[in-house]
């Protein structure tokens, strides 16, 4: 029970959701009074109120924002930027930045995960552009090139690039980027959120040794997915 109350106090309410958790309070309230003096029963406003309440408890739930610090050396590591499933480690071409062959490490990310986006190595941002795109099921390959989505390159400090790439989903709407270009950052530093189902790739030189296997779950900001 100690533990479990521990890890509630390390949890909070991410920004992004102010905004929509504070008008679907005030809209459920108002729907909810409407119901209790539209019916004598007092059945119909009990129901309402029941569905509504897990509803907005699942919103909450999505909007979560876990308190995360990295307790481990971060020299050439590669942190999970999000928690989710890895659905992707493998050789591949990179056509955007790198115009290379390069790993990828791909986290998926399902509507019940936190979608708070962590970074994944400590560096100075060189590039990052956001792209409208289709809102296509996050798993498939084709969504990290045609939907919605952000790319930031990251160079640590020892020279070395990494690619991460947020892309929405089926579900997923807009994607946030916090990072600007030629600013340094590190782990532990928000990277962004991406508001339902979604995906977080990471795109790493060749010689990075992953440390994840398909399937595997994954925490933001505490998984190491790969050593450079």
């Amino acid at each position: 029970m100690g533990r479990r109350l521990r890890k509630l106090r390390k949890i909070r309410l991410h920004r992004e959701g102010t905004h929509i958790l504070v008008i679907s309070a005030i809209v459920l309230a108002v729907v909810c009074a409407a119901v209790h003096f539209c019916f004598e029963s007092k059945v119909p406003f009990i129901v309402f109120t029941v569905l509504s309440s897990l509803v907005y408890l699942l919103i909450v739930n999505f909007y979560r924002c876990p308190i995360r610090k990295f307790e481990y050396d971060t020299t050439g590591v590669v942190v999970a930027s999000a928690d989710g499933k890895i659905v992707v480690v493998e050789e591949t071409s990179e056509e955007e930045y790198f115009h290379d062959r390069r790993l990828m490490i791909s986290i998926f990310m399902s509507p019940l995960n936190v979608h708070a986006n962590w970074i994944p190595v400590d560096g100075r941002v060189k590039y990052v552009r956001h792209y409208d795109g289709n809102h296509s099921a996050a798993w498939l390959p084709k969504s990290s090139i045609e939907n919605e989505r952000s790319t930031i390159v990251i160079e640590t400090p020892d020279g070395q690039e990494v690619l991460v790439r947020q892309v929405a989903g089926a579900m997923a709407r807009r994607v946030v980027t916090y990072l600007e270009e030629g600013g340094e950052y590190e782990i532990d530093d928000h990277l962004g959120f991406i508001k339902l189902g979604s995906r977080v790739d990471v795109y790493l030189p060749l010689s990075a040794t992953p440390c994840v296997e398909l399937g595997q779950r994954t925490t933001g900001n505490e998984t190491i997915i790969a050593r450079l």
